[in-house]
């Protein structure tokens, strides 16, 4: 029976026009979801003061939708065929939406925390669907320009965040962080149900479903979540907190892998880790998640504490990232049609880790000037690493299995990030006070430079205050604050060495995946 008489119409039988608005319609969906993953970072400051909420309570607007989308990922391939790509992305599109006012609407750091969570949730389903629908919807040299898209929206929109983040809330006000989602996000909501009709729901599958797999995952990755993000802060397992949260991931982390490898119906597909390109894969979407979640946080860090800049500066200074990503959209395009993906994916991890190598030299005079070179090289090294991966990871797997295991390579991408920030955070703290010790043990009476700057900033702060003692302590406190921004500027230089071998070591490991030659026909069902 033609699938036309049930509402289904086959991608290979759709024009290009019509395949490429409906994948533009639903990329639209991925972006805003991954751009609000950062869009509230270099805002948190004025949502605290409009919430009346302390640094600690604010934070959780940006760690519940983090803990909420990390969740949503990996259900996302079960859920959509519960209820068809088309009726899913349209259902999360809506509540996408509807969550985003509620954020701008918020009356207290609570009711903000509930509203982002759900927008996280909702915003996370959004996102492995763009991968595998774009299998089903191109093949060819189609394909390579929609993994192109792909690759350049994961990691675009996060990196853009703080930007428009920053720009929104100097120009109008922290509400609109939230409410610029409202048209974007109602365009989809239209558009997606009138043009993606591929599949069909299956709500049998509601009855064979893995429930015990779904509680055992998601009491994993959102505890995880929870003590990456709060571990940093709290000082990890010396807080009963993070402590509790870290066993309970770990024993609900060995429970669910059994219970996946063991169920008929797995909510994720880990036997598809058995495949060795899609096993690579999942590796460098983990170590590019690292790469593009850690250095977001970093820079924004470093050009607030070091340089005090605020948050629309921040934005404009970490721009020339995204700038040189869009720029290198073509011609990573015009090469993947011509030049073996697995060399294209070398040549771009390369240059993220060439980034890192230029980035360890910062110094505490670093603004946008100097920040261009190692930008640039990160968003061109982002946008030939992306692609390639997507391309050779889901395009290994048979299309039926592409639907539960491109769940499981974009949780890999969020997992890296979590992971990356946490470490960042955590070496940041314990590094800091390492090379504070260190320099201060030459600030001693023998230091000539050092008594010299100190009597003239003594002599300075007196003639100004006509009080010595004051002037004598207001001196020791420039010198403590120099020390200090010497210190944590010397330390990100430390971060950003380790991520550098993060990336020189999936250079090594490229040869190893095999080179993919996509199928010719497409599945209307293996989205």
């Amino acid at each position: 029976m033609d699938a036309r008489t049930h509402g289904i119409i086959d991608p290979a039988s759709m024009s290009t026009l019509a395949r490429v608005l409906a994948f533009g319609s639903m990329s639209i969906g991925m972006f805003i979801a991954l751009l609000d993953i950062q869009i509230v970072s270099a805002s948190l400051r004025d949502i605290g003061s409009g919430l009346a909420a302390g640094a600690d309570e604010v934070t959780w607007v940006q760690t519940s939708y983090l803990i909420a989308e990390i969740i949503s990922i990996p259900l996302s391939g079960w859920l959509s065929g519960v209820l068809s790509t088309r009726w899913l992305f349209a259902l999360s599109a809506v509540g996408f939406t509807a969550s985003s006012i509620l954020c701008g609407l918020a009356w207290n750091i609570q009711s903000m925390i509930a509203f982002r969570a759900l927008q996280g949730f909702l915003g996370g389903a959004m996102i492995p669907m763009v991968f595998t629908t774009s299998f089903a919807f191109f093949q060819g040299k189609q394909r390579v320009i929609a993994a192109a898209t792909i690759g350049g929206i994961a990691s675009l929109a996060p990196t853009l965040g703080p930007t428009v983040g920053g720009w929104i809330t100097d120009h109008f006000s922290w509400p609109w962080l939230f409410y610029v989602n409202l048209i974007p996000g109602a365009f989809v909501s239209i558009a997606v149900p009138m043009m993606v009709k591929i599949d069909r729901p299956n709500l049998a599958l509601l009855r064979d479903a893995d429930y015990p797999g779904i509680v055992l995952m998601s009491l994993f990755l959102g505890c995880l979540e929870y003590a990456l993000e709060e571990g940093p802060r709290l000082d990890w397992l010396a807080d009963p907190g993070i402590a509790a949260a870290a066993w309970t991931s770990l024993i609900a982390a060995v429970l669910f892998v059994w219970r996946s490898l063991t169920h008929d119906r797995p909510i994720l597909d880990l036997r598809a880790l058995g495949q060795r390109n899609f096993a690579l894969g999942c590796l460098f979407s983990f170590v590019i998640g690292i790469g593009i979640f850690a250095t977001i946080y970093l820079t924004p860090v470093y050009l607030s504490r070091v340089r005090g800049y605020g948050a629309l500066q921040i934005g404009l200074a970490v721009f020339s990232t995204g700038a040189f990503q869009i720029l290198s959209i073509p011609v990573y395009s015009y090469f993947a049609n011509r030049v073996d993906l697995r060399w294209l994916m070398m040549f771009g991890l390369a240059c993220f880790a060439l980034s890192m190598w230029e980035f360890s030299a910062i110094t505490h005079d670093w603004g946008a000037a100097q920040l261009l070179l190692p930008q640039a090289l990160r968003g061109i090294g982002q946008q030939f690493a992306i692609p390639p991966t997507v391309t050779l990871t889901l395009g290994s797997l048979a299309p039926a299995r592409l639907r539960l295991a491109s769940g499981l390579f974009n949780l890999m991408r969020n997992l890296g990030g979590a992971l990356g920030i946490a470490a960042c955070a955590t070496v940041l703290n314990d590094r800091t006070n390492l090379h504070f010790h260190r320099l201060a043990e030459r600030l001693s009476e023998s230091n000539a430079a050092m008594t010299g700057a100190l009597s003239t900033l003594s002599e300075r702060y007196t003639s100004a205050s006509g009080d010595v003692a004051g002037g004598q302590l207001a001196a020791l406190k420039q010198l403590w604050q120099l020390t200090y921004r010497e210190a944590l500027t010397m330390t990100f230089g430390d971060v950003y060495v380790l991520i550098m071998g993060c990336f020189i070591a999936t250079v090594l490991l490229v040869p190893l995946m095999h080179k993919v030659a996509p199928p010719k026909t497409p599945s209307p069902d293996a989205h």
